[in-house]
């Protein structure tokens, strides 16, 4: 760095993760080893969004700024040999969106601090990510303690001469999540064929839209959870739940170019016919009370209205009487460790006592913060891999380096529920 021997700039406490809203103080300490002559020494404070149509490119197509401020620490001088230390403080503001890192586009937030110097000179300049967790509120989403539901059926033939029908309904406990806490998913599968189902899979799908000049989506699914297949003319009821793990949350508040939605997706693989849920993860709890009626509702099944259509009637000459059955689950994604819960980011790790309430923040039962290149808060593009603990709920997605080429979103809501009311055919 010639006469710049050490350009760093330090936060306060050696913070991470802020909120909106808050100060953020530090120092930026210049090591020389010569006196320098400079115009000026500035810090900037400063957040943006960036989307490309290409994976992983370093020029976007869109971006957006969300502030960007300059506080000027020194004007025109000459820096001594040694070491100087300059403190700054900028205010955050209350809209800036939490930070995110994905293959098709960012939201960053960074201290830049720049010494300027004589014309034709060379200006020696530094930079420091940080990261703002801006909380979801889940009680502040519309219908949020409603019970959600989808059904739907399929008509098909089999044995050339013969038809049949599924009909698949799925209920989950709730519509919105944090981290830890486990999705219930209640199926309900009436295979009225004389055929057998295929194997019924429930999936945790996590889409993330690009908005640039044509709009990208990112989807993968996060977590898998298989069960049994139907035998003919049975009513089957399987009863799972996934554990939502280390995701970033719905809704980047403030952000217009990155959208992120998840969904629970159950399919029965044969005939293909499935429904789709969509669900939201964020970092304050549904209200006690809306869970306390919505498990109530869950469990009393006749407060559930199916939206499948009725059934047809069985083929002429027949007669048969639907079992009901309970299926067993055949393989599980998150139960492939012993004792450590499935999660994504190959460093991060969860401790065994998941269990405890929600709210310890700090406690044991709450997993590390992880640095890992390529994963969305705390992204780090330097330095070696090593776990951080901190008191934080925020903790990161899955590992983005696997990514493959994104597909067509999932359907929404009101698209499962209006075809539930079809009866598709072979």
């Amino acid at each position: 760095m010639g006469k710049v021997q050490l350009f760093e700039i330090s936060l306060r406490d050696s913070r991470v993760i802020y909120s909106p809203g808050e100060a953020l103080s530090g120092t930026v300490t210049i090591r020389t080893a010569a006196a320098l002559q400079y115009k000026a020494i500035k810090v900037s404070c400063m957040g943006s969004c960036g989307v490309s149509n290409k994976v992983n490119e370093t020029s976007w197509n869109v971006e957006e700024q969300y502030f960007n401020s300059t506080f000027s620490l020194a004007d025109k001088g000459t820096l001594q040999a040694g070491e100087h230390t300059f403190p700054f403080q900028f205010l955050l503001p209350g809209s800036a969106p939490t930070s995110f890192e994905g293959p098709f586009g960012k939201v960053m937030h960074q201290i830049r601090a720049v010494v300027e110097t004589r014309r034709l000179a060379k200006d020696y300049k530094s930079s420091k990510l940080f990261y703002i967790l801006r909380p979801l509120n889940l009680n502040e989403i519309p219908e949020i303690d409603q019970l959600s539901c989808a059904s739907t059926s399929k008509k098909f033939n089999y044995k050339l001469v013969k038809s049949g029908q599924v009909m698949l309904s799925v209920t989950s406990d709730l519509r919105g999540y944090l981290v830890g806490q486990a999705i219930q998913i209640h199926t309900e599968v009436e295979n009225k064929s004389g055929r057998d189902t295929g194997a019924i899979v429930a999936c945790l799908i996590q889409k993330v839209a690009y908005k640039s000049k044509r709009c990208v989506y990112d989807l993968r699914t996060i977590a898998e959870v298989e069960g049994a297949a139907v035998k003919a003319w049975k009513h089957a009821v399987w009863d799972e739940q996934i554990l939502v793990p280390a995701l970033p949350q719905s809704i980047l508040q403030g952000c217009n170019l990155i959208h992120i939605d998840y969904y629970i997706q159950v399919t029965v693989k044969s005939p293909e016919v499935s429904v789709t849920l969509p669900i939201y993860i964020g970092n304050i709890a549904v209200n006690q009370p809306h869970l306390l009626a919505r498990r109530s509702v869950s469990h009393n099944p006749s407060m559930v209205v199916p939206s499948a259509p009725p059934a047809d009637n069985e083929p002429s000459g027949s007669s048969h009487t639907m079992d009901n059955v309970s299926l067993p689950t055949k393989c599980h994604s998150q139960q492939q460790q012993t004792h450590v819960p499935f999660c994504y980011a190959p460093e991060l790790s969860f401790p065994d006592s998941l269990g405890e309430e929600p709210g310890a923040l700090g406690s044991p039962s709450h997993p590390t913060l992880c640095l890992s290149t390529g994963a969305t808060v705390p992204y780090y593009s330097e330095g070696a891999v090593v776990p951080v603990t901190t008191a934080s709920r925020l903790i990161l997605p899955p590992e983005y380096s696997t990514w493959g080429y994104p597909y067509d979103a999932p359907p929404s809501y009101e698209q499962s529920c209006s075809s539930a009311s079809v009866s598709n055919g072979d």
